[in-house]
């Protein structure tokens, strides 16, 4: 291998990914690139000295200075390159879509977060300065109420087999609109004709509706007589225009609809006018990301959770595609290992990870995002609420609820019943438990039903709680007794002054202690830092 001080790994030299070569290899940054093709690795070779060029993807992989390593093969094989990089301990860029299913995408974000590497996107159009200006301007009000977005990404051009022209085309419009509208869709619906190859759209049609009204669609071909890449921006003052094919690329028309005699709506018609950005090419902008990313440990702005809300969407309108247009839920994607069992009748948010051999009972309520463990059970009747972790071999049963946030460490038990016996049946006499907010729950912990534990608490590993633990308070021990305080960040909180103020020395938030009328202490936040 050539060492030659760079750290990025680079596979495939086609279509796109000689752009991504060109750009690594001006940053100085590209140790070594491959591609199956031998006349391919040549003619680079010759243009683009002092990188290694191989046709084994093996040498990036096994070298341990490449970092990390940029995938732009085709889409089929973004899976198998992403996994193979990711145990190998690099970074990774994976040029769009993320994959070609949603179990996929959520198998790789699960598995680079599982090992601490950072995941990219290549949805180059958020980082392009002129989307990065009509944000702007919708966020400052320039067009008033956003109503209606739509784009048109059309070309005679290349052709694909593995991928039909949703995938190829619209993941770029898809992460725009999430972008510029700061939500996902509730709904979508798709329809397309497949002219060239049976089962593969060639043209597609989809529309989107979003909660606050704004309606969507993005018309995406490879089948027409010219090139046109714009998005257009529908606001209740004014009307923008970006197109990436001109010169000029953003357009503001500022034009009006009056009502005449507040019935008859008439159209006043303005001059466009150019609107000013600073120029930078996209796809230099995107990779410049990456890289800084990638040295600073920052997380990058489309992340693999960003892929994945794409992704979703992607599959539901392959849905709708299949199901001859019909409306498909936009957001309610969510993955389950094939081992683990979901009953009839329970309800799990999108982007929820359920994983091996775990059981969700009847009756459950699982809330967004959240990350369900090995050979977990929960329910039935079990409430949980958004962004919660559950590690392996935790069981909630009927009448426990966690809010969101919540953290139960591996093996941590909750009890329902409070005198057990086998050869009485006391499923009349369930004790309910609450866990808050931001609570954690530390591994081989014991929660005696009826206790309610307090927002951001911490339960110390191995500790036994038979009474309600106060927010914000630090419980250890058998039974587990208050040894301290936490902040919301996790931290423990050492010293007050005398005023009982503290500060944490992690995060800088204030908390000070107080007397409720109970004449026990408890914690409250004066200036939270996160």
């Amino acid at each position: 291998m050539a060492n030659n001080g760079g750290f990025i790994g680079l596979l495939g030299l086609g279509y796109w990914g000689k752009n991504l070569l060109r750009n690594f290899h001006e940053m100085g940054v590209l140790r070594a690139a491959c591609d199956q093709n031998p006349a391919v690795l040549e003619k680079h070779g010759r243009m683009y000295p002092g990188p290694a060029y191989s046709s084994t993807f093996d040498c990036i992989f096994d070298d341990p200075e490449i970092k990390a390593v940029a995938i732009a093969t085709p889409a089929a094989t973004h899976h198998e390159f992403a996994v193979r990089a990711l145990r190998a301990g690099k970074d990774i860029f994976v040029e769009k879509p993320l994959s070609l299913t949603v179990r996929q995408g959520m198998e790789l974000v699960e598995l680079a977060g599982r090992l601490g590497r950072l995941l990219m996107v290549g949805h180059i159009l958020r980082y392009h300065p002129a989307v990065a200006k009509l944000k702007e301007l919708i966020d400052s009000g320039g067009l008033g109420k956003v109503q209606y977005i739509y784009s048109n990404r059309l070309n005679i051009g290349k052709l694909r087999t593995e991928e039909n022209i949703w995938w190829s085309f619209a993941p770029h419009d898809i992460s725009v609109m999430l972008f510029l509208t700061g939500m996902e869709p509730s709904s979508v619906s798709a329809f397309g004709g497949d002219y060239l190859n049976r089962g593969v759209s060639d043209i597609t049609l989809t529309t989107l509706e979003f909660k606050n009204g704004i309606k969507g669609h993005i018309f995406v071909s490879w089948l027409n007589p010219f090139k046109e890449q714009k998005l257009i921006v529908v606001g209740s003052k004014a009307m923008a225009v970006f197109d990436d094919v001109s010169e000029e690329k953003l357009f503001l028309y500022p034009h009006q609809i009056d009502w005449e005699e507040g019935k008859i709506p008439v159209a006043r018609r303005a001059d466009f006018s150019v609107i000013p950005f600073e120029r930078q090419e996209p796809l230099k902008a995107e990779l410049s990301h990456f890289i800084e990313c990638v040295r600073g440990r920052r997380r990058p702005v489309t992340d693999g959770e960003e892929g994945l809300k794409v992704l979703q969407i992607l599959e539901a309108a392959e849905r709708s595609l299949s199901g001859g247009g019909r409306i498909s839920s936009g957001g309610q994607a969510y993955f389950t290992h094939e081992s683990a069992f979901i009953d009839t009748g329970a309800e799990i948010g999108p982007g929820t990870r359920i994983w091996h051999f775990s059981h969700v009972l009847s009756g459950t309520k699982i809330g967004k995002n959240c990350t369900i463990g090995q050979n977990v059970m929960i329910g039935p009747d079990v409430t949980i609420g958004e962004g919660c972790k559950l590690q392996n071999n935790v069981s909630l049963y009927k009448g426990v609820r966690l809010e969101d946030g919540v953290f139960c460490g591996p093996s941590s038990v909750f009890t329902n019943v409070y005198n057990p016996r086998a050869f009485i049946e006391r499923k009349r006499e369930f004790r309910e438990t609450l866990v808050k907010k931001g609570a954690t729950v530390g591994a081989n912990a014991t929660i005696v039903c009826g206790t309610t534990i307090g927002e951001y608490a911490f339960i110390g590993a191995g500790a036994l709680v038979r009474e309600d633990v106060p927010a914000y308070a630090l419980y250890a021990g058998v039974p587990a007794r208050r040894i301290g305080w936490v902040c919301k960040c996790g931290a423990t909180l050492k010293g007050f002054d005398e005023k009982k103020r503290g500060v944490c020395a992690q995060c800088g938030s204030t908390y000070e202690l107080s007397i409720d009328g109970r004449k026990d202490e408890k914690l409250v936040p004066i200036e939270e830092m996160i």
